[in-house]
């Protein structure tokens, strides 16, 4: 007992902790692993060609950028989430520009200066024309324009659910700045200049994604001041200040001066080395789902099942996996009873046999014998049917009422709907018959006043009838207006009547 009740003190005295999602600048950095195999990689990508695609896509969201008047830190956003996200995609299975255009829209929108989707493919579609020599036209609105749009939109979308939605970026523009203020030489104008354009140059780098901001600021600093001959002080180290450690600082200059070395990326070229790739990743990928196709067929037959092998480095398939055997499963035998567990196969098979065609020959059987359908019912046989139906459905399946009363309510009101139509269609059909009997009525009075008039001979009198057909005419057409008001009145109460009625349905609902 005084175990137990020290076991329960000690469980009372530590805290439980609960798993919680955190999100800050420091999870964009990726670990030393994740950078050395990319999903490129793993697709057959060297990392030369795969250095070259992300500076070229980083240089079209750059041009792209200055071409819609986007701020500098729209561009800069734009080429950090174009880098995170070929961190965890390939580039042979998304297409790159496609990809930077969704970019450049979703780092727009995060820094507050959207741009269309039209502008933006029109700019791509114009620096493309501009490297190939091409002549300049605009975008045609066709099916192509739609689909290019609609794989836009979808990009975008991959990239914030391949982020997880954490698109904020710190930029060290501004800690760059900060930090020649601190050391002094803020009003050192070609110090200043050039650490902002080896700022501006390392976003097409995957600097962003190794080391923080600060760092980054420091190495421009530090590489800046190396260029132009500029001490800075040693005891103690500047950089220590900031929190920072020369092997990082020369390691970011590095990686920032080899980009002056290389050779400007060829688009049409690496455009086809992706194609190649991405070829030989479908056909790899049409021969595993065939694969697994006959597998899972042969597994069918045979009992078993067939499971396909996962790359564990990769998210999906990748091109050189094999299709793994066939685990067989033992059989068993569902169909045989207890007391036929003795018979042979055969006899099984008999019985299986006589008892499907059986059951078929009671099944064509009810069919023939089926009563025939009833004639058709005027709509009060049919409201009384309903009600009948609906009483005993109330008494057997009471657990469904719900739904089926729900049925049976929208039924009777669509029928009462359409009673109602045609009592409004027979009731005006009356009408027109009484105004043609009317009509008829007014020709032989007025025949038989003519006739009297002229038997008598007096102009006074065919006057002081024509008076009265006047007054006649009048009376009937003015009681004919007051008939069809009336009838317009009562249209519009039903209508107001079946939609307050359908309000209240919904709110019970």
């Amino acid at each position: 007992m005084a175990d137990k009740q020290s076991d329960t003190l000690l469980a009372a005295k530590v805290p439980k902790h609960y798993g919680r999602v955190i999100i800050n600048l420091e999870n964009c950095l990726l670990p030393p692993e994740r950078l050395a195999c990319t999903a490129s990689c793993l697709d057959g990508l060297d990392p030369e060609t795969e250095m070259d695609l992300r500076i070229l896509g980083c240089e079209l969201i750059q041009t792209a950028g200055i071409l819609l008047r986007l701020p500098q830190v729209a561009m800069a956003t734009g080429q950090v989430l174009f880098h995170r996200f070929y961190h965890s995609k390939s580039f042979v299975r998304q297409p790159m520009e496609i990809t930077a255009m969704g970019c450049l829209c979703c780092a727009s929108k995060v820094e507050e200066a959207p741009r269309r989707i039209r502008d933006v493919i029109s700019v791509f579609e114009h620096i493309k024309q501009v490297r190939g020599g091409k002549t300049i036209e605009p975008v045609l609105l066709d099916q192509g324009y739609i689909n290019l749009k609609n794989q836009v939109i979808k990009a975008e979308r991959r990239v914030l659910k391949e982020l997880g939605f954490c698109v904020h970026v710190k930029h060290p523009h501004k800690i760059v700045v900060m930090y020649l203020q601190i050391l002094g030489f803020e009003k050192h104008k070609r110090l200043v200049q050039l650490s902002w354009n080896y700022m501006n140059d390392s976003l097409r780098t995957d600097v962003f994604v190794r080391f923080s901001p600060e760092t980054i600021a420091c190495a421009c600093i530090y590489l800046s001041a190396r260029k132009l001959g500029i001490v800075l002080p040693k005891k103690p180290a500047w950089y220590l200040l900031f929190g920072s450690v020369e092997t990082d600082l020369k390691d970011i200059s590095i990686r920032i001066l080899k980009l002056y070395a290389r050779a400007k990326p060829d688009a049409d070229q690496l455009d086809k080395i992706v194609s190649k790739l991405e070829q030989a990743y479908q056909e790899s990928r049409q021969r595993l789902k065939q694969a697994v196709q006959e597998g899972g067929a042969s597994g069918v037959v045979s009992g078993g099942t067939a499971t396909p092998v996962k790359n564990e480095n990769h998210s999906t398939f990748s091109p050189g996996v094999a299709v793994a055997a066939v685990t067989q499963q033992p059989e068993i035998n569902k169909g045989i009873s207890v007391d036929s567990a003795g018979s042979t196969p055969s006899s099984s098979k008999g019985e299986e046999k006589n008892h499907v065609t059986s059951t078929i020959t009671k099944k064509s059987s009810r069919v023939v014998d089926s009563p025939p359908r009833s004639p058709s019912l005027s709509p009060s046989e049919k409201q009384g049917k309903d009600r009948r139906r609906k009483s005993r459905h109330h008494s057997h399946h009471h657990h469904h009422h719900r739904k089926k009363r729900s049925r049976s309510r929208s039924r009777s009101r669509s029928r009462s709907r359409d009673d109602k139509r045609r009592e409004q269609r027979e009731r005006g059909d009356r009408a027109g018959n009484d105004k043609d009997n009317k009509r008829k009525e007014r020709e032989s009075t007025q025949k038989s006043t003519t006739a009297t008039s002229d038997r008598y001979g007096g102009g006074e009198g065919r006057d002081r009838e024509r008076d009265r057909e006047k007054e006649r005419d009048y009376k009937y057409r003015s009681k004919d207006n007051h008939s069809l008001r009336e009838e317009k009145r009562d249209s519009k109460k039903e209508r107001s009547r079946h939609r307050d009625r359908s309000l209240s349905r919904d709110r019970r609902r």
